[in-house]
């Protein structure tokens, strides 16, 4: 079975983020990268369903040259082989586009990402890769189970709804499913594995992707003020002053 796995690279989660010059995105110069979490948590999953099953696990990554540290981090975990897709593309098209290039000649049985990223947490690039490679999909998996060798082409997946429900699916392979954050406990990359990431094969893609479908006008941190009020007193009179300001001042009720 061959598993890809689609991974990003985002800034590491106690960075001091500042907008950059142009106010449209965060500037990068003096940050440091890292795997997105959710999507480390689809890595993990494609590791345990090839120890369990056999087979190959890929990791697939769009954006800039330093991608590929973060490409040699999962292969450092387990991954076979890794995949770049050089792009500039930001947004959740252009971005599922990208892998879409890159996964195509490779025909995955099972393709597998994070319910969403850290940065920009749409939730979306999964999705949008399902439709873009023509493939069945489902979001927020709970549980996947491969089905018996006399029904190789189809895997049970578990998928979280609201309030508390599950449901079941049984779906057609090759398909693509977002996998849910802490479905397992992440592995760690051991010092033989860092050794022989060096030596594994990443292969570079260049993406055609000319227009981005969403552009980020402007980005800004929200202003300081203090504009604080403080409803102290009898409760029923402090209540009733909230609800006037919030109904003729903030006009949201």
């Amino acid at each position: 079975m061959k598993i890809a796995v689609a991974i990003k690279q985002v800034p590491l989660r106690d960075s001091a983020l500042r907008v950059n010059a142009a106010g449209t995105w965060i500037d990068e110069d003096n940050l440091s990268f890292e795997i997105n979490e959710p999507d480390a948590y689809a890595l993990e999953e494609a590791l345990q369903l090839r120890e369990k099953h056999g087979g190959e696990v890929i990791v697939i990554s769009a954006g800039p040259a330093r991608v590929s540290q973060t490409i040699r981090e999962a292969l450092a975990k387990g991954a076979d082989r890794g995949i770049h897709v050089e792009s500039s593309s930001a947004d959740t098209l252009g971005i599922a586009t990208s892998l879409a290039a890159g996964l195509k000649p490779e025909s995955p049985d099972l393709i597998l990402t994070g319910l969403q990223s850290d940065d920009l947490g749409y939730g979306q690039t999964g999705v949008i890769l399902a439709e873009l490679l023509g493939l069945p999909s489902s979001t927020i998996i709970m549980r996947v189970e491969m089905q018996p060798l006399d029904q190789p082409s189809k895997v049970r997946v578990k998928r979280e709804l609201e309030d508390g429900w599950f449901q079941h699916i049984e779906m057609p392979l090759p398909a693509v499913l977002t996998i849910q954050s802490g479905l397992n406990k992440l592995r760690y990359a051991t010092l033989m594995g860092i050794k022989k990431a060096k030596s594994k094969e990443i292969k570079v893609v260049v993406a055609d992707v000319r227009s981005a479908s969403a552009v980020i006008e402007k980005l800004y941190a929200p202003e300081k003020n203090k504009q604080a009020q403080i409803f102290d007193g009898d409760p029923k009179a402090a209540a009733a002053k909230l609800v006037e300001k919030l109904r003729f001042e903030a006009r949201v009720i």
